[in-house]
């Protein structure tokens, strides 16, 4: 069985990985009922037990296949302090105190300087829990100074130490109007590394995020059209492991989903990817 990595930079990154393995236990827990760890557990997830690790065994603890990176301490302390904290390890977690004040270049330059060696340690670490790793999946901003330009940085990594691993990444991009003034200057400058080291993005925009809320909320108050109840897991981290609903957690959610869904033909998806790539090169070779 094919596994993949998830990598979470920035605020943001963090706050849509961490609804995404909200969704995905809630999924399986639904699904398990034997609760024993089987193929579909062992794409996104470890067993891990004091003593061994093994497919069959009874679920008793699952640890993600994950890295979380973020130049600020808030977001990743959340999910070490929530529902979630049981099920990270320490050992799968990066992080700074001052941010990268909305500033490409720090996150970039600066962070990405300081902390090479240790992403790269943790992206291996994370590569060698996987039998047979398929692709990462990294998600991030494009509007912040950690999520555009460190991620940025770390999907060059990426590249770098995984040449044949496929990587998927998801980038959500700010509004027009974004009250962050740095906000266009950091987008241009990361998305110039996603056209070099990204092998699939899927563009997110905050504003159609909003719309989409929006008219979901409309319609479940008894609007003619679809009914979508009011604690949905499009939109409502209610009713999982999230206790109470948060600012952005609906938009979060969607994007969640969008990646929990895409995640069940993962093995296609990167099958096309390196067949384009292949041919992509060849084309190229032969024009030089």
């Amino acid at each position: 069985m094919t596994q993949s990595v998830v990598v979470q930079v920035g605020q943001c990154g963090n706050q849509v990985g961490c609804r995404f393995w909200d969704l995905a236990l809630r999924e399986h827990a639904h699904v398990n009922k034997k609760g024993l760890y089987d193929e579909a557990l062992s794409s996104f997830f470890r067993n891990v037990d004091s003593s061994e690790i093994c497919v069959g065994l009874i679920l008793t603890y699952l640890n993600p296949q994950a890295v979380l990176v973020d130049m600020e301490e808030g977001v990743v302390n959340e999910i070490l302090q929530g529902a979630l904290s049981e099920v990270f390890d320490s050992t799968q977690l990066l992080t700074d105190v001052s941010g990268s004040g909305n500033n490409w270049a720090v996150g970039h330059m600066t962070y990405g300087s300081a902390y090479r060696e240790q992403i790269v340690d943790k992206l291996r670490k994370a590569a060698e829990d996987c039998d047979c790793l398929q692709c990462f999946f990294l998600i991030h901003s494009m509007g912040g100074g950690t999520g555009s330009g460190l991620g940025t940085r770390v999907l060059g990594l990426l590249e770098e130490e995984f040449p044949e691993v496929c990587r998927i990444v998801t980038s959500v991009y700010p509004t027009a109007e974004d009250d962050v003034i740095t906000s266009p200057y950091n987008s241009v400058l990361a998305m110039r590394e996603l056209t070099e080291h990204a092998n699939c993005v899927l563009p997110v925009e905050n504003q159609s995020l909003l719309d989409i809320v929006s008219k979901i909320k409309h319609m479940s108050h008894g609007k003619p059209g679809p009914m979508i109840k009011r604690d949905s897991t499009i939109i409502s981290g209610q009713g999982g492991l999230s206790e109470a609903e948060k600012p952005f957690d609906a938009m979060n959610n969607i994007v969640a989903n969008l990646l929990l869904n895409i995640t069940r033909y993962m093995m296609e998806i990167c099958e096309l990817l390196k067949r384009h790539l292949v041919e992509f090169q060849g084309t190229r070779s032969m024009m030089t």
